[in-house]
């Protein structure tokens, strides 16, 4: 089993910039890709960004230009960069490692953008 732990939440004014972090309980073979997605009440989880091992990334259109994901030479840690909030990327966000085993998932961090 593999724990996934984000971190840097908070509450940011619009044009703010916060950066997440998602932590693995340990390393993992068979990974595919490790990703960020977010969710609001009512709503489905949306794929906001995605990173392979080999480093390719791919990003939802609504965050194209603002959000940036990265991951470090372990591979156990990955980062979400996010700049130019607006209040349609409030959202609880969530760190996801899809393994040829199986998927693992974060409990999430809110992110508030509100003046």
């Amino acid at each position: 089993q593999v724990q996934l732990v984000e971190s840097g939440g908070d509450w940011v004014q619009p044009g703010g910039s916060l950066r997440l972090s998602c932590a693995a309980s340990r390393s993992v073979t068979g990974v595919r890709s490790m990703n960020w997605y977010r969710q609001t009440p009512g709503k489905e989880r949306d794929m906001v960004a995605q990173i392979t091992p080999s480093g390719i990334t791919n990003y939802a259109d609504f965050v194209k230009g603002r959000f940036s994901i990265s991951r470090d030479k372990s591979g156990t840690r990955v980062y979400l960069q996010m700049n130019t909030l607006t209040p349609e990327d409030t959202a609880v966000y969530y760190c996801n490692m899809n393994t040829a085993w199986g998927q693992y998932w974060g409990q999430g961090t809110q992110v508030t953008v509100s003046s």
